[in-house]
């Protein structure tokens, strides 16, 4: 079932979550001990992050340096697949600009369609961890809007190769990304909010949200949202802290502001122990205001880590 439907019928708050694929070479066995703990507490759907090829550079025996490609987590679509066979639950992989051109992106959208997987998270994608900026793929997109209407023109059964005869249409649930505190390369929050309005025009269906950990930040963007005519289901993202390094971590990597209460008291802790019960406690307060506030569903970010978000789903659901 798509995600725009089950959030349609649902009559209280569900619960999604995100993995990730293992590194290459590494069983399939590590995602489901990841999500066998929290299967009971009926996720609408699981994400399953895409990771784009990554490039290093050998010095060869002429002193010249030869570019070799890295693809270290492999698997998004085989994953989604396995999900959906053991789990029954409705994967969500996601599809990124970066390392795709248009036809490869099309093939990997016949692929998830006959596997019946009917839903897809659009993105853009981080630059490469050498590039100061994103640069796509020759014959790629640049802009997650690009992508979506790639995949809304399916939906139609509009292929790239336009004279093909009986064009089958496909029929993808559309999710995007939103930014409570707005998307680090937008110059302020109207653009950014602009931008995702566009991508909401070009068929997408629902917005998960970046992580965020204060609710006031989500309740002022979901409001400016509806008040730019953005009617779509907004899930807000939770991910839980979990170490000190996260003071420091999460803000540069994510780009999120941590609340002063929230970083005082990791400050006061004597070990990760103690800061993961902090975060646990946070988090499972953020998420009672969240479903008290009625947002459609919660989507913790477990980075493969489930005891955490375990316990914050034994307390709100």
């Amino acid at each position: 079932m798509k995600v725009i439907d089950q959030l349609a019928k649902a009559k209280s708050t569900l619960f999604s979550f995100e993995v990730i694929p293992p590194l290459k070479g590494e069983s399939i066995q590590s995602i489901y001990d990841g999500i066998d703990p929290l299967i009971e507490f009926n996720p609408m759907s699981i994400n399953v992050t895409y990771h784009r090829e990554e490039f290093s550079y050998r010095k060869m025996p002429d002193g010249l340096l030869k570019r070799m490609t890295v693809r270290k987590r492999p698997g998004t679509v085989g994953i989604s697949a396995a999900l959906k066979f053991r789990y029954g639950v409705e994967p969500v992989p996601h599809l990124i600009c970066g390392g795709f051109t248009r036809e490869e992106t099309e093939n990997a959208l016949i692929d998830l369609d006959f596997l019946g997987i009917k839903n897809v998270l659009a993105l853009r994608g981080d630059p490469q961890k050498n590039e100061r900026v994103f640069v796509p793929e020759t014959e790629g997109h640049t802009y997650a809007l690009d992508l979506i209407k790639q995949i809304d023109a399916l939906n139609k059964g509009i292929y790239l190769h336009e004279d093909m005869k009986n064009a089958n249409p496909t029929d993808f649930c559309i999710g995007v990304a939103g930014y409570p505190e707005k998307h680090f390369e937008s110059p302020n929050v109207e653009f950014d909010l602009l931008n995702l309005k566009k991508k909401i025009d070009a068929g997408a269906d629902y917005i998960v949200t970046q992580l965020f950990y204060d609710n006031q930040r989500f309740f002022e963007f979901e409001r400016r949202c509806r008040d730019l005519g953005i009617g779509v289901p907004i899930i807000p993202g939770i991910k839980i802290l979990s170490t000190k390094r996260h003071l420091n971590f999460l803000p540069s990597y994510f780009h999120t502001t941590l609340p002063e209460d929230l970083s005082r008291a990791v400050l006061a802790c004597k070990d990760n122990k103690e800061v993961r019960e902090v975060g646990i406690e946070w988090a499972t307060a953020q998420c009672r205001e969240l479903r008290e506030h009625g947002v459609p569903c919660i989507h913790f970010y477990t980075m493969g880590r489930s005891h955490a978000t375990r316990r914050v789903a034994e307390a709100i659901y």
